[in-house]
């Protein structure tokens, strides 16, 4: 497989490590948004986080918790982020978590602010959509 974050784990490719266990990796972003920009990735190849298995997704997120904590060290707050999927901004199609660590200068604002066209939604759009996913299988 040519992904890069499974050479990572195979260690063809070198990573400034953090934190390991036996299903996920915690290595420091090759190219940070923020001093301490951390990725938390599973160690076997998913695309997506819903196709992970459930024990793969505790460890992510038990080790994503973790390393929020260590990160305390750098700031008092983080931002923590997946991108799932292509359309949503994902450039690496491997489940990868981002902890960056934020503080007020950094020039980031709230996830709000990404988002330049949002829709308005009266009650009967709110309630299709509740409708669409809750029928979802």
């Amino acid at each position: 497989m040519d992904c890069i974050f499974c050479k990572i784990v195979s260690g063809t490719i070198s990573a400034k490590k953090l934190y390991e266990t036996s299903n996920s990796l915690a290595f420091l972003d090759a190219y940070p948004l923020t001093r301490g920009h951390t990725l938390v990735i599973p160690k076997n190849h998913y695309a997506k986080v819903q196709d992970m298995s459930e024990s793969d997704s505790k460890d992510l997120f038990e080790t994503v918790k973790i390393l929020a904590r260590k990160l305390e060290s750098i700031s008092s707050s983080s931002l923590i982020a997946i991108h799932n999927g292509k359309e949503s901004g994902q450039e690496i199609p491997h489940v990868h978590v981002h902890v960056v660590p934020r503080n007020p200068s950094d020039g980031a604002g709230p996830i709000h602010s990404m988002f330049v066209k949002r829709p308005t939604l009266d009650e009967n759009e709110f309630e299709k959509i509740i409708k669409i996913i809750q029928n979802n299988k």
